[in-house]
């Protein structure tokens, strides 16, 4: 669990790579469903990651230089709102319990923010991310430039947080690891669940449901995306999330499904028979994705650069496309002319962490970036054979995926999600216990 130290922390680092000027970070706001529902609150993860305050209405401000600060402005304590919405921590409690400099409270918002921005030289904010936080801006910047002929001048220069924020959270500490080991078991957990209790019959959404109760019954918080419930045919749809097919017997179920818990995404995918004993068919593909998963990840190490998991599964996947006339020609023939696309059409992982497709940059400089220590990142290489003329009849219709989240050590690598049974042997054992 991190604590409020590590918040106020990285607020300091931040503060440091800023060197000087006012950066503004609002967290999400909430969102109407329908009428008079709202969807489930998520904060924005930046201003989390900044300091650990979860509630809607909120914006951070960072003030570089001689005398760097941070800021808060939140809710109003409100006993009244209380009894219907819940707790509120108010601006002096937040000031105390997240150790700020300065809390406000939210409507006092505009007045303040034009007075931190008079004579500073630049702003960082994260332009182009919310329109309504766009407009906002320049009328704040606006108004300060309009004090010109008193001798106020407003920041000439614009530049993007996230930039520097995005690095930041690249690297995990070692409390956001514990979270996201945490994350990975609940996750790996039910994916075990959904092999014991899938079944010919079994609507795709039945399955879904089973994930849903292993997540909240093991303290997470929300899924961490839309789970994929795929089966048959539907497994060949990369981005499948109806979950509402009858699984027949015969067929394999793709499942893509993690959790979130305190913030940090899971993310695995598993594939397996409905019926619980792989067809010979399956069984080819689906050790061939295996193999060429197993490749990606002994290739995550440090000095590795990103693209060498995604080289290494993508050589393994080609040469058994050759050997299953899935492809025809020599494995440079393929690789050169991209007709291995037509079985496999994605990359083989992305960074994780409080988003699923987290953030930071993957190339630096125009080249592929080193992986280091304490990274995270996924390896999901993929087989998808929809029927067409030049694919043999036993494999149409096979989709298959196969993901894991990896953590970069000093030395190599920890798969964090290796409690969710993936060889042929233990997902059928698992399925007939």
């Amino acid at each position: 669990m991190q604590n409020k130290k590590e918040f106020s922390t990285r607020r300091q680092k931040l503060l440091t790579l800023m060197g000087e000027g006012v950066a503004i970070i609002p967290t999400a706001p909430e969102v109407i469903r329908n009428r008079d529902s709202h969807y489930p609150y998520r904060f924005d993860s930046h201003f989390y990651y900044l300091t650990g305050f979860k509630e809607p209405e909120s914006v951070l401000i960072l003030v570089a230089g001689k005398e760097p600060k941070s800021i808060l402005f939140c809710r109003d304590k409100d006993i009244e709102r209380e009894i219907w919405d819940g707790f509120r921590y108010g601006a002096e409690a937040a000031k105390t319990e997240f150790e700020f400099d300065e809390t406000y409270s939210i409507s006092q918002l505009d007045e303040i923010v034009q007075k931190l921005l008079a004579n500073q030289s630049k702003l960082y904010f994260g332009l182009g991310a919310d329109t309504v936080w766009d407009a906002r801006m320049a009328g704040w910047l606006n108004a300060v430039k309009n004090q010109a002929r008193t001798g106020v001048t407003a920041p000439d220069e614009v530049v993007d947080i996230r930039k520097l924020a995005d690095e930041m959270r690249l690297f995990k500490s070692a409390s956001e690891l514990d979270t996201m080991r945490r994350s990975a078991n609940i996750a790996a957990g039910a994916h075990f669940r959904a092999m014991q209790r899938t079944h010919v019959g079994m609507m795709e959404y039945e399955v879904e449901a089973e994930f849903l109760h292993e997540f909240y019954r093991k303290g997470a918080q929300a899924p961490a995306y839309t789970s994929i419930v795929a089966g048959g045919a539907n497994a060949c749809t990369l981005h499948y999330n109806a979950n509402n097919r009858k699984l027949s017997d015969g067929e394999l179920l793709l499942i893509d499904a993690g959790c979130e818990l305190d913030g940090y995404a899971s993310d695995i995918t598993r594939t397996f028979p409905v019926n619980g004993k792989f067809s010979a068919a399956q069984k080819d593909l689906y050790e061939l994705v295996l193999s060429a998963q197993a490749a990606a990840i002994a290739a995550v190490k440090p000095n590795n650069h990103w693209n060498e998991p995604h080289e290494a599964a993508l050589d393994v996947l080609v040469q058994g496309f050759i050997d299953f006339k899935l492809c025809k020609g020599s494995k440079t023939e393929v690789l050169e002319t991209g007709v291995y696309r037509q079985f496999y059409m994605h990359r083989t992982g992305h960074w994780l962490g409080l988003d699923v497709h987290d953030v930071g940059e993957y190339k630096k400089t125009g080249e592929w970036r080193a992986l280091e220590p304490n990274m995270v990142l996924t390896v999901e290489p993929g087989c998808y054979v929809r029927p067409a003329d030049n694919v043999p009849e036993h494999f149409w219709n096979i989709g298959i995926r196969i993901e894991d989240d990896v953590l970069v050590t000093k030395t190599g690598n920890e798969v964090l999600t290796t409690n969710a049974p993936k060889t042929v042997a233990d997902i059928e054992a698992a399925m007939h216990k």
